[in-house]
């Protein structure tokens, strides 16, 4: 899967920085029928969970309701520069992770 990462380069200690995600993925609910009548299985992104050197500052449990390459957004204090890893897991059990880089002076 591939997610693109939004947030600022660089930041002042204490400062609150919006930061937002899109994941690439297609999230199917399990109600669509492929074209031999078979149902499609459920595949949502399931969890989505951020943490920012290693602490962890944001959670998201989703469910069908989320539409196709979900966009999220929340927004955390800049206190010492380093990582953003994101990781998240869908119902196929397939895990993937992103990374964004903040500079905090």
């Amino acid at each position: 899967m591939v997610a693109r990462v939004d947030l600022p380069k660089t930041a002042r200690s204490g400062e609150v920085i919006r930061v937002r995600i899109a994941i690439q993925h297609p999230m199917e609910t399990g109600f669509r029928f492929d074209i031999s009548g078979r149902a499609v299985p459920k595949n949502v992104i399931n969890l989505l969970i951020c943490r920012y050197n290693g602490e962890e500052v944001f959670r998201a449990e989703m469910s069908s309701g989320i539409a196709a390459n979900p966009l999220l957004q929340f927004y955390t204090i800049a206190r010492a520069s380093g990582d953003l890893v994101f990781e998240w897991v869908d119902d196929a059990g397939r895990r993937d992770t992103e990374r964004a880089a903040i500079a905090v002076a």
